[in-house]
């Protein structure tokens, strides 16, 4: 795995042991400039690294190494496990997200990421469904690596996982309204899942933040935060299938 090494300082000193790692966690940078992603993710001021990050070109930077806990997940959870930075590599991905241009990642990069993590899930035997962007282990704080993260594309080269309703399906039942029923089921399947549970905000409005971290993931051409049939559909398929990673 041809990586360049740019060492980052900003991580626990005390070693982990290879079986501790049980994601990959994926991030945007949020940054006009490629060049400052980098110098931030170095300082010792900062106190934010990761243990890649894949530049526009495609370059592969190692910052961190895979066995000592990178500063990148901050306050997280997915199923049981809470502070997923002891638990996760992280690759932060150069590209400005939702505050400048939203732009598309480069297919460089694209390439880069499958490389990477097939390298990484051989190494660690990390599963399909514990490979996770920012917004869906911090839900309430993130939204990276946001909606124009090719998450179907990676599914297919057996990077991460993805639902299997057929589009005509999803189409037809695209902003049909669900009862209050089904919302709790919704809500309820998105816990099954691993979404995390925030019991300090107002139940209503988490639900809309749940739901759109959700869809950025699993229905990224409309992200509204709105429940409806196609949401409930998605999570009744993806439940259907977890047994697989089991």
């Amino acid at each position: 795995m041809n990586t360049t090494l740019n060492y980052s300082p900003n991580f626990d000193t005390k070693k982990r042991k290879p079986n501790n790692i049980k994601f990959i966690i994926f991030h945007y940078t949020g940054m006009k400039k490629e060049i400052d992603a980098i110098k931030l993710l170095t300082n010792e001021k900062s106190k934010v690294s990761s243990h890649y990050f894949i530049k526009k070109n495609g370059e592969i930077l190692s910052l961190v190494p895979d066995l000592y806990i990178s500063w990148h997940a901050g306050i997280s959870s997915w199923k049981k496990y809470k502070s997923i930075n002891k638990y996760s590599i992280g690759i932060e991905i150069s590209n400005s997200g939702h505050d400048y241009k939203n732009e598309k990642f480069t297919k460089k990069q694209i390439n880069s990421i499958i490389k990477l993590c097939r390298f990484l899930i051989k190494k660690y035997k990390i599963k399909s469904n514990l490979i996770l962007g920012h917004s869906d282990i911090a839900p309430d704080r993130k939204t990276d690596p946001g909606e124009k993260f090719p998450w179907m594309y990676l599914s297919r080269n057996k990077i991460s996982y993805w639902h299997r309703v057929e589009p005509k399906t999803l189409l037809i039942n695209r902003n049909k309204k669900v009862s209050y029923l089904e919302k709790d089921i919704f809500i309820k399947n998105l816990y099954k899942i691993g979404y995390p549970q925030n019991l300090n905000l107002n139940k209503t409005k988490y639900m809309k933040i749940l739901t759109a971290a959700f869809q950025r993931r699993f229905r990224q051409d409309l992200v509204n935060g709105i429940i409806d049939q196609e949401c409930l559909f998605i999570t009744k398929n993806l439940i259907k299938n977890l047994h697989k990673f089991a």
